[in-house]
């Protein structure tokens, strides 16, 4: 038994079941070592039946007094109820679809059970408890793992078991000074302390070596690539002072005194002939596109092209318009590129693109392909960068020698989050919205209750000549998840009114910008959807956003979302419709019912959530922690950089033999593409 075995190689693992753990990443025994408990449960006191608690989960032994049939469960199967006595007391244990127990459990046998009481009709009755007939099994400190269908917490903790002996032959990607300077534990004491925890110190230990070393390899990967595109490299140099201000007369409104700050940062980054590498942070329609057209516009008249690259089609074609109306006038050429164009289209983009007479270009992914050239380019800047992974931004930034990078987000990052993220990067706040923008109102409604208010509601605002958003987070039912479908929400609401339409991600490019081009002409007063409409659709005379199970969205998102609306002048509403009441949905309608800043939204998300929601279920570019949490142990992630800074001063390369396994867990972890020097 090796490391690099398969997991098949393991008794009772056939094709099948190695199927169902390949979708928890696990292919080989190294990857089932490095295969982490999500929780732990204590189940190293047996309490006495007498003392369980309703709520609090216990292990209790007892002995099977009455074994009966009852009634039949939602799903269809027979309900089994038992009552377990000890010296102390009895307790009804109760399973809903596992009639077939009792063939094998009898009155009289001796059980351990795990499980939480509860109450039920005054008396406590434990629902689907985990049970044994060896009671060593079920007690001490039990790991609990991330699953997935096919495989039981029972099977995965019988493998680790199996697989012990292996924990002492990992080895360890730091280097024995990084080990002593950090006072870190022995990586094989981490990993079987880790799985099999004796006792709070030891898995205290095990949990902050293992932390450190996710958090060692991200910010090696992201100090190198910050070392190889950061701001002290030498750029394309835009050698026309003030050639901005031209367009910045010419536009029909004023700046905000922020987007002022902004374009007066990058105008002075991009004539000192270093690399720019800025961030825009600004909340939902602060004006950041509107200082991206400014930059574009001094790239044009110094001599070099611009790229935006934005994460969706539909907003990459919205910038597309926008930029063609501002900037064709001026005499600057605007294309645009996406994977849904048909083969002829393209060709005269990519032509045009090599050829120098197309100065901006807009579009999805498809910008980043190898048959994208460009004559001159000397401005990149990602929409949402968030949304793009390492590899793509790379390939971007490569499309032109040392071009100046220009990074946007409407998803204010936390500030503690951004610090470890954007280190390297000059970072500019458009931290004030343009005159005229009103606050939008949130307020929570009730699922049952009030949805037919907020219908009301919506419809006394389309008698007005206003238009209506209805997002959900699932495109049709599903039988996993108990939330409103945007397909049973359009049949509802068509019901009601006439000119209703359904969007979501599944649909055909060309369905999808049919749709939106007519709700945004006002031809359609509802559009149902599902999230594909979080990020830059602007259509001002929307301004109601009703938001179904908005207890299934993030605040990030939900913040997103809210931002469709409220983009004109008129008074815009968002409706949080609760499918549940439980505490954390309360406290998450209240933050966004008492705030409209993104950037406090966003911490109190971080708090409640993890960055998880930040960055989304794969953090968006961002490789995926096992253990590490970037809220929790960010005390941590800052030794961390610490110490993957000193060891990239000492040896840039990693090419010392203490550094090679490092090195190789880095380039593993974001990927064989990612252009690490090393």
């Amino acid at each position: 038994m090796k490391l690099q075995d398969s997991i098949t190689t393991l008794k009772g693992i056939g094709p099948k079941k190695a199927e169902a753990f390949a979708r928890l990443g696990i292919e080989t025994l190294e990857d089932l070592v490095y295969t982490f408990p999500r929780l732990y449960e204590d189940r190293r006191n047996v309490v006495p039946i007498a003392e369980l608690r309703e709520g609090e989960n216990a292990v209790f032994t007892g002995t099977v007094d009455v074994i009966k049939p009852g009634g039949y469960s939602r799903r269809g199967g027979r309900v089994l109820k038992m009552l377990i006595s000890d010296d102390t007391g009895s307790v009804e244990v109760v399973f809903f679809n596992a009639y077939y127990l009792s063939k094998t459990i009898h009155m009289g046998d001796r059980l351990t059970f795990f499980g939480k009481p509860q109450d039920n009709r005054g008396r406590l009755q434990v629902a689907h408890p985990e049970f044994s007939r060896e009671s060593d099994v079920q007690t001490g400190i039990l790991s609990i793992y991330p699953l997935t269908k096919g495989i039981s917490q029972r099977e995965m903790r019988k493998l680790q078991q199996t697989i012990r002996p292996l924990y002492a032959e990992a080895e360890s990607i730091l280097s024995s000074e990084t080990e002593k300077r950090n006072n870190l534990c022995d990586i094989g004491y981490a990993i079987e302390n880790v799985h099999f925890p004796a006792d709070g110190t030891k898995l205290r230990e095990a949990k902050y070596r293992l932390v450190f070393d996710e958090f060692m390899v991200l910010q090696t990967g992201l100090q190198t690539a910050k070392a190889d595109g950061g701001s002290f490299a030498e750029g394309a140099r835009f050698d026309n002072p003030g050639a901005e201000q031209e367009y910045i007369d010419s536009l029909p409104y004023s700046l905000t005194g922020a987007q002022e700050r902004c374009v007066r940062e990058i105008a002075a980054d991009l004539e000192s002939g270093r690399r720019m590498n800025r961030l825009v942070q600004g909340d939902v329609g602060s004006g950041k596109t509107a200082v991206a057209e400014i930059a574009m516009f001094k790239a044009a008249k110094c001599g070099y092209q611009s790229v935006m690259m934005a994460p969706t089609e539909i907003l990459a074609h919205q910038h597309f318009e926008g930029f063609k109306a501002g900037l064709a006038k001026h005499g600057i050429s605007v294309g645009f590129l996406s994977g849904s164009m048909k083969a002829a289209e393209k060709r005269d983009v990519l032509s045009s693109l090599a050829d120098g007479s197309i100065h901006v270009l807009v579009g999805t992914h498809a910008v980043i392909q190898p048959e994208v050239e460009f004559s001159r380019l000397g401005l990149v800047i990602t929409d949402e960068q968030h949304r793009f992974g390492v590899n793509q931004r790379i390939l971007l930034k490569e499309k032109g020698e040392n071009p100046n990078i220009l990074v946007m987000t409407a998803t204010p990052i936390p500030r503690t989050l951004a610090v470890v993220i954007y280190g390297d990067m000059d970072v500019s706040v458009i931290d004030e919205m343009p005159p005229g923008r009103l606050p939008v109102y949130t307020r929570c409604a009730d699922d049952g209750r009030d949805r037919m208010k907020v219908y009301d509601f919506a419809e006394r605002q389309i008698w007005q000549g206003k238009q209506v958003y209805v997002v959900t987070p699932l495109i049709d039912e599903s039988e996993a998840m108990d939330a409103r479908s945007a397909q049973e929400v359009y049949e509802e609401l068509s019901k009601r009114f006439d000119r209703v339409a359904l969007i979501h991600g599944a649909m055909k490019q060309n369905e999808k910008d049919e749709i939106m081009a007519q709700f945004s002409e006002g031809l359609i007063d509802i559009l149902v959807a599902t999230v594909v409409i979080e990020v830059g659709i602007n259509v001002p005379n929307a301004t109601v956003m009703i938001i179904e199970n908005a207890e299934r969205f993030g605040l990030a998102q939900l913040h997103q979302l809210r931002g469709r609306v409220g983009r004109g002048s008129s008074q815009s509403y968002c409706f949080l419709v609760q499918g549940s009441d439980s505490e954390l949905a309360k406290k998450r309608g209240e933050i966004m019912e008492k705030s409209n800043d993104g950037f406090y939204i966003a911490e109190e998300d971080m708090k409640i959530r993890g960055p998880g929601e930040i960055f989304g279920t794969r953090q968006h570019g961002l490789p995926d922690m096992k253990l590490a949490d970037m809220v929790r142990h960010i005390d941590v992630l800052n030794t961390a950089r610490d110490e993957a800074k000193a060891v990239l001063a000492d040896d840039p390369g990693l090419v010392r033999p203490e550094n090679i396994k490092l090195k190789n867990r880095v380039k593993k972890l974001f990927g064989d593409d990612f252009s690490l020097n090393l």
